[in-house]
């Protein structure tokens, strides 16, 4: 497998809200490790968007090349510089639906466009269905640091440092993501509030009811 660069790492997991000067463009990257239940070698990879094909759906056309034996249960773990658009989410969902031997379980570093309602209700489709979706933290970024980066050449920052510093940002990000949660319940719940029909009400309630 050929491994990430450390500054490839240090600069696409980087999780702060804005990116510092020099400015650079901070990719979609997913890194999958795929670990089957008989305790075989796990497979690693990673893959970035290319021409029109996010790097879910690169990542969902990798595994079905694999020819996995369907009759052996596969743990899948997903690393993600982004959380995945709606349009990958939904290809996630149905394809792990369809493929119930395969436990998929997704570690985004950032929410892509957490602001937007059709990006919350994404992230809400992933954490409903098979797919949960979670932020990255310490053991997340660590677990993405060890197995997939080269170590061979010395990095130009502190590796402790950096875990340190991605992990406190991690905290925030995982706030926004309860709070999104949270407040697409209460919306969830309002609207079923607004659906119920109160049936007529007799006269005798009515004047009981009176003041």
């Amino acid at each position: 497998m050929a491994l990430l660069t450390a500054e490839t790492f240090s600069l696409q997991f980087n999780n702060k809200r804005r990116v510092n000067k020099p400015y650079y463009p901070r990719m979609a990257l997913l890194c999958y490790q795929l670990t089957p239940q008989n305790g075989s070698t796990p497979t690693r990879g990673h893959l970035e968007n290319k021409e029109k094909d996010h790097a879910e759906i690169r990542f969902i056309n990798k595994i079905k090349s694999m020819g996995l034996d369907e009759t052996q249960c596969y743990q899948v773990t997903c690393y993600l510089t982004w959380s995945p658009c709606p349009s990958c989410a939904r290809e996630l969902v149905d394809f792990i639906k369809a493929h119930d031997h395969l436990n998929l379980r997704i570690f985004a570093s950032r929410l892509y466009y957490h602001w937007r309602s059709r990006y919350q209700e994404a992230l809400l489709l992933l954490c409903g269905s098979q797919v949960p979706v979670e932020v990255m933290g310490l053991p997340e970024f660590t677990d993405c640091w060890e197995n997939f980066v080269d170590h061979e050449e010395p990095p130009s920052f502190n590796p402790s440092e950096k875990l340190e510093e991605l992990d406190k940002n991690s905290r925030a990000i995982k706030r926004r993501f309860e709070r999104i949660k949270q407040s697409r319940s209460v919306d969830v719940l309002e609207n079923g509030l607004r659906s119920l029909q109160l049936g007529p009400v007799t006269p005798s309630s009515s004047t009981h009811n009176s003041r």
